[in-house]
C-alpha cells in the first residue's frame, strides 16, 4: 500500500497548467517551452503541500517553499511534455485503476476529508493521478526498462561486500500494530483512528485481533489502525531486530515471539507502550550468507537497480532541463526586488 496521494516513485508532485494564449502575462510564475505555469497553480498547489496543517511559515520561508514547489512543477512540467510525445500519457482506466487503490481503504465521509484536508477535489485528484501516472510511464520507457543487471554484476558486488552479509546473532523480521491510550499521541494512520483512553484502547486491539483471526491482512490493518507514528504507513514493518534487542526490550515480548514460527502473530502484549500484537515475518539465523542464496541475490539486484535507476533519472533530469525552454519569471521578480524594502 502506499499512502494517501503518494505514488511508488514518491517524488512525483501534480499541478495543473493553463494554456498561454488564456494566460494574463502578470499571473505567470513560470513557462516550460511555451507552456504557463500560473501562479494560481503554484498557489493552489502551494495551500495542498504545505498549508493542510494550518502552520503559517515567515513570509521568507513561504517565498522559499514556494521557489522550491516550482522548481518541481517546471521539472514535471518538462517530464509529461515528454510522455506527450512519446505517446506515453496515461488512459482512462489507468487513472480509474488507480483511483480505486487510493480510495479503497476509507468510507466515502473519509475519503472526501482526506480531499478536503488536502485542499483538493476528485477531478483534482484525477488530474494528479494522470500526470504521475503518466511521467511515471516515461521513466519506465525511458529508464528503468534500459537497466540491466548482469550475473557478474552481482558476484562482483557481493564479493566487495561480503563482510555485509555475515551477521553476528540470530534476527527476527517483525511487523507490529500499536494502539495506546494516551490522547494526544500523533496519529499517521490512514483511517485517523485514535483510541482516547485505556477502555477504547482494550477494546481497539481485542478488535483487530478478532479481525486478524478473521483472515483479515497485518499490513493493511496495520496502515488504517497502527498508532505507532513511525511504522503505521509501512503496514507495521520494523525491520529485522536481533535477538539481543528482543532480550532488552520486554521478557513476555522475547517470550512469545522466539516461540512463534514465521507467518505467526504474538497474543496481545501489554507493555507501558501500549497494546500491540506482533507479527514474525522470517527468522533467521546467525552467519554468513552466501551468494547461493536467492534471497541474498534478490537483495543485491534490487540494490544495484535503484542505485542506477536514481543515476539515470538525475542525468535525465538535467539532461532534459538543459534541452528545455525555461522562463522562471517567479524567481526573477524575488532576485530583480532584492534589494527593495
Amino acid at each position: 500500500m502506499i499512502r494517501f496521494f503518494a505514488l511508488a516513485s514518491g517524488a512525483l508532485l501534480c499541478f495543473c497548467f493553463s494554456g498561454c494564449k488564456h494566460a494574463a502575462s502578470d499571473n505567470v510564475a513560470a513557462t516550460v517551452n511555451s507552456r504557463v505555469i500560473t501562479f494560481a497553480d503554484l498557489d493552489k498547489q502551494y495551500q495542498s503541500q504545505f498549508m493542510a496543517s494550518g502552520d503559517r511559515p515567515s513570509d521568507d520561508q513561504m517565498l522559499i517553499q514556494k521557489l522550491e514547489m516550482l522548481r518541481t512543477l517546471i521539472d514535471n512540467q518538462i517530464m509529461l511534455q515528454r510522455a506527450e510525445k512519446l505517446g506515453l500519457m496515461a488512459t482512462d482506466a489507468d487513472v480509474d485503476a488507480k483511483y480505486t487503490e487510493l480510495k479503497s481503504p476509507f468510507t466515502q465521509e473519509e475519503f472526501q476529508r482526506q480531499l478536503a484536508a488536502r485542499k483538493m477535489s476528485a477531478d483534482d485528484l484525477r488530474v494528479q493521478l494522470r500526470q504521475d501516472l503518466s511521467i511515471q510511464k516515461l521513466f519506465n520507457k525511458e529508464i528503468t526498462s534500459h537497466i540491466t543487471i548482469t550475473e557478474k554484476d552481482v558476484t562482483d558486488f557481493y564479493t566487495a561486500n561480503k563482510p555485509n552479509f555475515n551477521f553476528p546473532e540470530a534476527t527476527v523480521h517483525m511487523a507490529q500494530i500499536l494502539v495506546t491510550s494516551m490522547p494526544d499521541a500523533k496519529v499517521r494512520n490512514l483511517k485517523n483512528d485514535k483510541a482516547q483512553n485505556e477502555e477504547q484502547a482494550r477494546k481497539k486491539i481485542e478488535n483487530i485481533v478478532a479481525r486478524l483471526k478473521q483472515g483479515e491482512d497485518f499490513t493493511l490493518l496495520a496502515q488504517n489502525f497502527s498508532e505507532d507514528p513511525t511504522t503505521a504507513q509501512n503496514g507495521g514493518d520494523l525491520g529485522s531486530v536481533a535477538e539481543s534487542a528482543l532480550e532488552q526490550a520486554n521478557a513476555e515480548l522475547r517470550k512469545a515471539v522466539m516461540a512463534m514460527p514465521p507467518g505467526q502473530v504474538t497474543p496481545i502484549i501489554h507493555t507501558t507502550e501500549g497494546y500491540r500484537v506482533l507479527k514474525v515475518i522470517s527468522k533467521e539465523p546467525a552467519g554468513q550468507r552466501e551468494l547461493s542464496d536467492p534471497r541474498v541475490r534478490q537483495n543485491i539486484r534490487e540494490t544495484l537497480l535503484n542505485r542506477k535507476d536514481q543515476l539515470l533519472r538525475a542525468a535525465y533530469y538535467e539532461v532534459a532541463r538543459n534541452e528545455a525552454q525555461v522562463a522562471n519569471s517567479f524567481a526573477q521578480s524575488i532576485s530583480q526586488n532584492k534589494d527593495k524594502k
